[in-house]
């Protein structure tokens, strides 16, 4: 789709967001919808993007309320799928805008056999490997060489790079409500734990490893131990992750005579150290996996 054609999509799905609020959307909505769904799947358009300027990642909220009216026109349908020979079937039913991603061998991604998904609208780069059961939500980016590990989840818009592990039962939050709010961001070359949540409002830089366990939310104070200092989410703006932090879970004590008599903490993130050669070493992916 071209620079023009994108523009006027912009165009009729804020003026159907903004002039039809009733619950029945004009005759042409569900197509403006699919023309939403192919550009993100393509990956010429994406939910978040990032200033080249300033490095900063906004939300694109005509894209979230594009995907937002695709909840609204679409009907339930059964989307039951029958497991085996066996004659059971996996009862299913979800708006009929949103079924799982047609995918090809052409696509280049990795889907191990047991009960992965991926949802219409997410752009899932060819090399990305996909353990079972994950899944991916609508509005999703994902980049090459990723490794989305099993019981993991992509949520809603969330932006993933190139060649990130996100370890078993990882949690990348979804934000499609409020349509401005910070979208959730990984970039290249992180490694996420297993049993991580990072949740709305955060951005994880490039080459940081974030230890099992850990939990970024954008009200997370994390404590920089190298640095001196304290990472918090100010002024609007979400709670960034520098690049090649090392996050590992830590705690710290609560204030006041009852609690220090309790032993009281709380959990907080610790960054402990920057990448160096012996992190990689220990954190490299194998490639003979991909």
């Amino acid at each position: 789709m071209s620079g023009a054609g994108l523009d006027e999509l912009e165009h009729r799905i804020d003026a159907i967001s903004g002039e039809h609020t009733g619950p029945q959307p004009p005759d042409d909505a569900r197509a403006l919808v699919r023309e939403l769904l192919d550009a993100l799947e393509s990956g010429e358009l994406r939910a978040a993007e990032k200033d080249r300027r300033t490095g900063e990642w906004r939300a694109v909220p005509w894209v979230k309320r594009g995907i937002l009216l695709g909840f609204r026109v679409g009907g339930i349908v059964d989307m039951s799928l029958e497991s085996g020979g066996d004659g059971i079937t996996l009862p299913f039913f979800d708006k009929d805008t949103y079924p799982p991603r047609a995918l090809g061998l052409s696509d280049g991604i990795r889907i191990v056999p047991g009960g992965s998904s991926i949802r219409r609208g997410a752009f899932v780069a060819s090399g990305v490997v996909c353990m079972p059961p994950m899944y991916i939500n609508v509005g999703a980016y994902i980049g090459a060489g990723t490794m989305i590990d099993s019981h993991a989840l992509v949520g809603s818009c969330a932006q993933v790079g190139e060649r990130v592990h996100l370890s078993a039962a990882a949690q990348l939050g979804g934000v499609l409500e409020p349509v401005n709010a910070s979208p959730v961001v990984v970039e290249d070359d992180v490694i996420v734990g297993g049993n991580c949540g990072i949740y709305e409002g955060t951005v994880v830089r490039r080459g940081a490893v974030i230890g099992a366990g850990v939990v970024l939310t954008r009200g997370t104070p994390v404590y920089d131990l190298v640095r001196e200092t304290v990472h918090r989410a100010a002024d609007g703006q979400p709670l960034e992750i520098p690049e090649n932090a090392v996050v590992v879970p830590g705690a710290r004590a609560v204030r006041g005579d009852w609690p220090q008599s309790q032993g009281i903490s709380l959990q907080t993130p610790v960054v402990v150290k920057y990448r160096d050669e012996k992190t990689d070493a220990a954190t490299a992916l194998e490639s003979w996996l991909r």
